[in-house]
């Protein structure tokens, strides 16, 4: 547990981070990209995750079978993940293996040929019905909508269907020209890594980069329609800048633009009627920016009231009463803002009584966050979970790459567990205060019937709670 980590910036832009651990012969590999669903325009919906998706449909050296091929190969299962704020690329494999996984996977971010764009479209046309058809997808995408109102924050990662059918090849490969820049890619890598080595690596993709996908066609453009071929909103292709990165597109300064403005919070409700054995129910509010130093506070906070299984939730509704199988908080730290909140699942009998039972833990928590044995109990808990999750070398790339990209200081074990420590009862009485008082959140819902969903919605005002 005593790796270090280290970090060098090409002249480029991108930065490179590794953490070499001893005593294993893998490692975990990762390009992460400044762009997700945040980044986007309402018409763009979905763009960022679909472009992920297209990095496996081959580039200008490799073909998409090819590709899966070689990672099978390897014995490595090779994936790529979108969320709010970031795209990542990721696998893991032997130590051996590094340099050839390098290769295909700088390629991909470099050089994508979004070829068999049809084929891809129906896929993540089908990962859209998939969740359209699970409930508890659908109602924390409510509630995000009911948290952050219009502000991209509160669009669905994945996007829509209408969004996804309209994108064209064109569309995709300016997108991936403006958002892949090198200045805006981290590559992270924990294990079995030299970080020199590494470094070479990537100077040597970053040169293939500069020079174009095999030498005869600039990166991230479409055989026979490039990246330039599309007319900017001032009616004429974007030129490369000075530092040959090509210049932002009115688009993406208005998608920066609204994503760096703060979201107008206040109390809202949603609802989708569905034919559903039980009603989902997510409740929450404004949380917290993820450089805010009460992270720490928050996490321990969320332990007590719901993120464990002697959480006050999970005792109170599932153990004692038997009101839901799924009770739980969760947390989510954006660069500008946060959300806080909580789910339940339960059956259309126990709806009111589930909520009354969570209007009572809210207040509760507010008033008395914390006793002394439930704060120390959590505080451990955290700092197990966190030991644990070090032991993997893919949740150690991940933590440096995401880190790297966003800007947050990358923590030792040591000062994480000092942070943690420090968090007292006072902390979560002030946090609890902030973001659990009932009469700020919103409340989400998916069920079969909206009357009784807004019956129990008003036992939880009559109970003090939400609207």
């Amino acid at each position: 547990m005593s790796a270090e980590h280290r970090t060098t910036t090409l002249d480029s832009g991108v930065r490179v981070v590794s953490e070499r651990v001893p005593g294993v012969r893998s490692l975990a590999l990762g390009f992460w990209v400044g762009t997700g669903s945040v980044s986007e325009l309402e018409r763009q919906a979905g763009i960022s995750h679909l472009l992920e998706h297209m990095l496996f449909r081959g580039t200008a050296r490799f073909g998409s079978q090819e590709i899966d091929e070689i990672f099978d190969a390897m014995g490595a299962e090779l994936n790529a993940g979108t969320d709010k704020e970031a795209t990542s690329l990721y696998t893991r494999v032997l130590d051996r293996h590094l340099e050839r996984a390098f290769e295909v996977m700088s390629e991909m971010v470099w050089h994508p040929r979004f070829g068999e764009l049809e084929a891809e479209r129906e896929v993540v046309l089908e990962e859209i019905a998939m969740y359209e058809d699970d409930p508890q997808d659908r109602a924390f995408d409510l509630l995000g909508r009911a948290i952050f109102g219009e502000h991209p924050l509160g669009r669905p990662v994945i996007g829509t269907a209408e969004s996804v059918r309209g994108v064209t090849r064109e569309q995709l490969a300016r997108f991936h020209a403006e958002r892949y820049g090198p200045g805006n890619v981290v590559i992270a890598a924990a294990g079995s890594v030299d970080h020199d080595a590494l470094v070479s690596l990537a100077a040597a993709a970053d040169a293939r980069r500069e020079q174009g996908a095999g030498g005869d066609r600039p990166a991230g453009r479409v055989e026979g329609a490039g990246a330039a071929d599309e007319p900017s909103a001032a009616g004429h292709a974007d030129e490369p800048s000075a530092d040959g990165h090509a210049d932002e597109s009115s688009a993406a300064r208005d998608a920066r633009a609204a994503a760096a403005a703060q979201p107008r919070f206040e109390r809202r409700a949603r609802f989708m009627q569905k034919d559903t054995e039980q009603y989902h129910v997510c409740v929450g509010g404004a949380g917290i920016a993820r450089e805010d130093e009460r992270r720490f506070a928050l996490r321990v906070l969320e332990g007590v009231l719901g993120g464990t299984s002697s959480s006050r939730l999970f005792q109170e509704v599932r153990e004692r009463r038997g009101l839901a199988y799924s009770v739980f908080t969760f947390s989510n730290l954006y660069a500008q803002a946060g959300e806080v909140g909580l789910y339940v699942g339960t059956r259309p009998d126990n709806l009111g009584e589930a909520l009354e039972v969570v209007a009572a833990e809210l207040r509760r928590c507010v008033r008395d966050p914390a006793s002394g044995e439930e704060l120390s109990r959590s505080r451990e808990n955290l700092k197990g979970r966190m030991v644990l999750g070090m032991e993997s070398t893919g949740a150690r790339m991940s933590r440096l790459g995401a880190c790297v990209l966003s800007g947050m200081p990358i923590l030792s074990l040591d000062e994480t567990i000092e942070r943690i420590d420090a968090v007292e009862r006072e902390h979560l009485h002030e946090l609890a205060a902030e973001l659990f008082a009932p009469e700020a959140l919103s409340t989400a819902g998916v069920g079969p019937d909206e009357g009784d969903f807004e019956a129990a919605i008003a036992a939880l005002a009559a109970a003090g709670a939400v609207r």
